[in-house]
């Protein structure tokens, strides 16, 4: 069946980085759109970036320039790198992909910015 299994999540001091990273299974991530989003307490769950299959990416304005995702067709990840965080960035980050008309979600990783 399909699962995502987000990882890589943790507190970091603002101006820091960390790398999520989404095991995928059941599919190959390679021929689907894959995306990153995020919900902070109080707020709306936001798409952060996503990743096609033919490998273009589109970023949310927030995260433009900071954040980069990308994959590694030969495990079957997708990975989130997340640079010069900032405090507004925290946030559970989730893994999504529509696999044939259903949206499957992973557990989310927590991701804090605070010094």
């Amino acid at each position: 069946q399909v699962q995502l299994v987000e990882s890589g999540g943790g507190l970091v001091q603002p101006g820091g980085s960390l790398r999520l990273s989404c095991a995928a299974s059941g599919f190959i991530a390679t021929s689907y759109v894959m995306g990153w989003y995020r919900q902070a307490p109080g707020k709306q769950r936001e798409l952060v970036a996503f990743i096609r299959s033919g490998g273009s990416t589109n970023y949310a304005d927030s995260v433009k320039g900071r954040f980069t995702i990308s994959r590694d067709n030969a495990k079957n990840t997708v990975y989130l790198q997340m640079n010069n965080l900032k405090a507004e960035d925290t946030a559970v980050y989730y893994c999504n992909v529509q696999y044939l008309q259903i949206s499957y979600w992973g557990a989310g990783a927590q991701v804090t910015v605070s010094s």
